[in-house]
């Protein structure tokens, strides 16, 4: 009997750890317990009416889970996914609100990068101070491993935004640094690239450098590989070749909000980028090769101030194009489909639960929630720390709503499954919500397999999530 029972206890425990080490993969078995999974972290909640600093996701100790850095003004918190305090760093992080103002990162900025700079085979995390400095600490630790002080071009204050990139085909062992003006209406026209090898010998000569980049007006550049070639290019208004060269420029009348990149038209070679436009209110298809189309939206001819792109409509082929109106009350959001027809147009507060605000929506991202192919998207109230809602793009349809006081928002897939959680940033406490749900489709590759979903979870802020 008894050596049943230890038997019996054996093959209970074995498949518990098969089951633990299945996190983080393809699994079914969510790797959160419940909704919200609760992280407290050791830093100061986000004051109120502060907009300075975010959240990314990277697998900081290289166990095949994502895991959790989150950043405010004077602090670098990184924390492993099922909760445990990784490291807190105290420090002059280069974060900000208002980038027309104050400079980039802009709203809800991260200011933070991570990956493996050096092919040591582990994680190191990137920031900027405000003294243009820039730091590499090791993943797990915090502790620095080097730190270079980067003059930033004349005509700029410091250096305020960073990516990493891969320009010369050496995998991610380059950075790219963009600052703004230092008077008047900012805007991320200094952009100069960096090879990591060369900064940590204390090289300080750019790959190339730019004064004349078309950036956006309230966010930073953006980078990924748009043609698949391995090398990434530089893209918001204008969009630069690896080597620094202008591959293409809109014609802007007034100035550019937000910029996405997608696979928007799948018969056309490489990713496109879609850009909002504020004064002349298109929003732009465009790729390396030129522009595809500009449309107007000629219902009501609003400007287009949000956006989400993704497969919201499995009918039509290519991606839809979601966009959100600047309105201060009823928001009445509209889509274009891959082609730049209006398939949806609709005012939200008529769809909205009667007790969600009037303001409408705010930090929306496309978001796999069910295990279909079709993409929802997902976001929070609007001008508050409010709920959290994942919405259907072509109806304005609420599918799932979650009371919080949701600071920050951030979409990423972190349970493994594939699937896309939600990452609510709450005072000082990180929420996790899942799809509790089993995954009709659990065998799919995981979104962190695709270098552009890489790219745009680790460079994005309020306008471009």
């Amino acid at each position: 009997m008894y050596g049943r029972v230890t038997l019996l206890v054996f093959v209970v425990y074995s498949l518990f750890i098969a089951l633990s080490l299945a996190i983080g993969k393809n699994s079914t078995i969510p790797n959160y317990p419940k909704n919200p999974f609760i992280i407290k972290l050791e830093i100061p909640p986000v004051e109120e009416n502060d907009s300075a600093g975010g959240i990314i996701v990277a697998d900081l100790d290289r166990d095949g889970k994502m895991d959790y850095l989150v950043t405010r003004r004077g602090y670098v918190a990184a924390y492993r996914w099922d909760g445990k305090k990784l490291w807190v760093l105290q420090v002059d992080l280069r974060v900000g609100g208002a980038a027309e103002s104050e400079g980039l990162p802009g709203h809800h900025g991260p200011g933070v990068q991570a990956g493996d700079i050096d092919n040591d085979k582990k994680t190191e995390v990137l920031f900027l101070t405000n003294d243009s400095t820039l730091h590499i600490v090791e993943g797990t630790t915090g502790r620095e491993k080097w730190s270079i002080k980067i003059p930033p071009p004349s005509g700029a204050e410091r250096w305020e935004h960073l990516a990493i990139v891969n320009l010369q085909g050496k995998v991610d062992r380059d950075i790219v640094l963009q600052a703004t003006n230092a008077r008047g209406y900012r805007m991320g026209r200094y952009v100069s690239a960096f090879s990591l090898d060369e900064l940590r010998k204390g090289n300080l000569k750019p790959l190339w450098q730019r004064d004349d980049f078309l950036a956006c007006a309230h966010n930073g550049l953006r980078v990924a590989d748009l043609d698949g070639d391995g090398k990434d290019e530089i893209i918001s208004g204008s969009i630069l070749a690896p080597d620094g060269k202008e591959l293409f420029r809109l014609d802007v009348r007034g100035h550019l909000d937000s910029v996405f990149f997608a696979d928007v038209r799948p018969e056309i070679p490489g990713l496109e980028v879609v850009a909002l436009e504020e004064g002349g209110n298109r929003t732009f298809l465009y790729n390396k090769n030129g522009l595809i189309w500009e449309r107007l939206n000629k219902e009501s001819e609003q400007e287009p101030q949000n956006a989400a792109i993704g497969d919201f409509d499995l009918t039509r082929p290519g991606l839809e194009i979601w966009c959100r109106s600047r309105y201060d009350v009823n928001q009445r959001p509209w889509v274009y489909d891959a082609k730049g027809n209006m398939i949806a147009f609709y005012e939200l507060s008529k769809i909205a639960p009667p007790d969600w605000t009037n303001a409408g929506i705010e930090e929306i991202f496309s978001i796999y929630w069910d295990g279909s192919n079709r993409q929802l998207i997902a976001a929070k109230e609007r001008h508050k720390s409010g709920d959290v809602a994942v919405l259907d793009p072509l109806t304005g349809k609420f599918i799932a709503r979650f009371k919080e006081k949701a600071d920050r928002l951030y979409v990423a897939d972190v349970a493994g499954d594939w699937r896309e959680e939600l990452i609510v940033l709450s005072g000082n406490e990180l929420h996790i919500y899942q799809n509790m749900n089993p995954n009709p489709n659990p065998n799919r590759a995981r979104l962190w397999t695709q270098q552009w979903y890489r790219r745009s979870k680790a460079i994005w802020n309020y306008y471009s999530p």
